[in-house]
């Protein structure tokens, strides 16, 4: 029963979270829910994300949405993040944890009302400080906790002046490198649960492929409010863990 519950909410999770990022927010109180540990959930995370996020950078990049030539910097970047996140979550209790979470989504959340972008930019992706910056905290992010990476690498890309299809394209890269790296930690420290992540995996890959799709028709204005939307709904999930943890 929990094997079929895990690929469902694969399908749905990777759906919402290539779109505006923060699929994690989905699956990760489910698996708590089926009782699966919290270093383990988020292994299952990583993992599954690390080939479903690709499986939708290259969907783009084959149909020439994105190019490489914009984002060959990323993966080094983002994985160096990653790994340094999922070493130090090693060490950290899940309260703080969340609380990290906490902080850098609301911060991204005011933030965005101070943005007038709307992914309707056309700017080149460069490896300047803000960008450089950017990925490698992100990117740590999502190797210590990972929930709502998605959506402030979206909202990152926002602020860069991206457009949507090339922001989801390359937010999708950055998430399978550093979830590539973290995924290289929770693995050699044995923390994935094979079974369940297995599942999570072919949901997960159903459901990038399901949002890459949408992504292509969705009209840009819309994304900014659904990204502002999908991050309260992050904070509000994030604020009961805690008073509930």
């Amino acid at each position: 029963m929990e094997y079929g519950i895990l690929f469902l909410t694969g399908i749905f999770a990777t759906t919402v979270g290539t779109l505006a990022g923060s699929g994690g927010f989905i699956n990760f109180p489910i698996m708590i829910l089926l009782g699966i540990p919290v270093h383990s959930a988020i292994a299952a995370n990583k993992v599954s994300n690390t080939i479903s996020s690709f499986s939708s950078f290259f969907y783009l990049i084959k149909n020439k949405k994105i190019s490489l030539k914009e984002c060959y910097w990323i993966f080094p970047t983002s994985i160096s993040g990653g790994i340094c996140g999922g070493l130090i979550a090693n060490f950290l209790p899940a309260s703080t944890m969340l609380t990290v979470a906490l902080t850098l989504l609301v911060f991204a959340f005011i933030t965005s009302f101070f943005n007038k972008e709307t992914f309707t930019g056309n700017q080149s992706l460069k490896p300047k400080k803000s960008s450089l910056s950017g990925l490698f905290s992100i990117g740590m992010y999502d190797g210590l906790f990972g929930p709502g990476q998605g959506t402030l690498m979206m909202h990152l890309l926002n602020y860069l002046k991206i457009s949507y299809v090339r922001a989801v394209g390359y937010a999708r890269l950055a998430t399978f490198s550093s979830c590539f790296g973290a995924a290289i930690t929770y693995i050699s420290t044995g923390k994935v649960i094979w079974s369940y992540t297995v599942c999570l995996l072919l949901g997960s890959l159903t459901g990038a492929q399901i949002g890459v799709r949408i992504a292509e028709k969705i009209s840009p204005k819309l994304v900014k409010p659904i990204l502002q939307i999908v991050t309260v709904f992050l904070i509000i999930q994030i604020v009961i863990s805690e008073l509930f943890h």
